[in-house]
């Protein structure tokens, strides 16, 4: 009753004011009293809070409740990775010459064995023509002294001279053919021409870029794992590809995880295939490699932004039903793996709980509630 009463004489002196001429001491005298009665009107809520016996006792906070189950929990290392092909080759030329023909253009699919291009030949051709005649000759005389060294006629020497000219010619004919094939600019697999850095005219050299050949439909992503992981990255792990730029995830496996950690970046590589009706994927797109590491097949899992945290402990509230009433009750519990919003909790809540998962953030233990 003594802050009301002060109130009032409060009141009284700021209407005494009035009379003052000077204005600026009567505006610091009032915001003065003014704070000062802020304060006594907080003071005076929070003892009528305190003492009054007719407020909360009756009421009870509206809170959302679900049922707790058992669910498959896996936890998954996201780490960046870029897709590749198997077969992606770079063809170069083995002979050096100026190219002569062009058999393909970008966009063609072709086969393995395919000729794509030819580099100019023209002088062992030539060679191996006018050598092809001498061949025959050579052959027609060594069937006749084979013939009479078989009827004992003639020397031995004449036989075996006309075999070695024959062999020598034959083998002389083997290499031109082969340095005519070194011409020959041929795919070593199926695929589709990606890129033709050829012209026609143009200068073809060993180890200078002639043509790229990609086959898409043996393509997987590949990502460099730390080490930390090595023991939980196996081949046969599950797997989630996940590609941003299509918005698109598939499923796949783990089919290679490297054993040897590269010393300069701690990181090892893993390698997870993709199927072949990914048509729109293409070499060196980004993806998001998700591993499964951790995989709980009869977990208690639940939103990681429900667990409550103190210095000690964390706890969720649940809602319970003593003596004809629903109350909050704080349970303690022991986080387990978080992935991507959800916590797999390995004790303080069952099956068949009732997780408060709206309300919770002003409970208390034991307040009376509904849902």
């Amino acid at each position: 009753m003594k802050k009301i009463f002060s109130l009032f004489a409060i009141a009284a002196i700021i209407a005494s004011c009035g009379g003052e001429k000077d204005l600026k001491a009567q505006l610091a005298k009032l915001k003065a009293k003014q704070a000062e009665i802020a304060d006594q009107i907080k003071q005076l809520e929070k003892e009528i809070a305190a003492t009054d016996t007719t407020a909360g006792t009756s009421k009870s906070k509206d809170v959302i409740v679900t049922a707790i189950t058992s669910s498959v929990f896996t936890h998954y290392l996201d780490v960046q990775g870029i897709v590749d092909a198997d077969e992606n080759v770079t063809i170069m030329p083995t002979m050096a010459g100026n190219v002569t023909k062009l058999y393909v253009n970008e966009g063609d699919v072709v086969k393995a064995g395919q000729l794509l291009a030819e580099v100019d030949n023209d002088i062992y051709v030539k060679q191996l023509n006018s050598v092809q005649p001498q061949l025959a000759l050579a052959t027609e005389v060594f069937n006749r002294q084979q013939r009479l060294w078989n009827q004992k006629i003639g020397s031995e020497v004449q036989y075996l001279q006309a075999k070695t000219q024959k062999e020598s010619l034959e083998k002389q004919i083997e290499t031109l053919q082969e340095q005519i094939e070194l011409t020959r600019i041929k795919s070593p697999i199926s695929g589709t021409v990606d890129n033709v850095a050829l012209k026609i005219g143009q200068m073809a050299a060993p180890g200078m870029p002639a043509m790229r050949v990609v086959n898409l439909s043996k393509l997987k992503v590949k990502a460099n794992i730390s080490e930390a992981h090595a023991s939980k990255v196996k081949k046969g792990n599950d797997v989630a590809i996940f590609f941003p730029d299509q918005n698109k995830e598939i499923a796949s496996k783990v089919s290679f995880a490297a054993k040897v950690i590269d010393p300069m970046t701690r990181t090892f590589v893993t390698e997870a295939s993709i199927s072949s009706d990914a048509a729109e994927l293409r070499p060196n797109m980004i993806a998001v490699l998700k591993v499964a590491d951790y995989k709980n097949d009869n977990a208690i899992v639940i939103p990681v932004n429900l667990i409550q945290n103190s210095e000690k402990e964390s706890f969720v509230f649940v809602g319970v039903e003593e003596g004809g009433k629903k109350v909050a009750r704080k349970k303690v519990v022991t986080v387990g793996s978080v992935y991507n919003g959800n916590a797999e909790i390995l004790s303080g809540l069952a099956v068949n709980d009732k997780l408060i998962t709206t309300g919770a953030t002003d409970l208390a233990d034991g307040l009376e509630i509904k849902f």
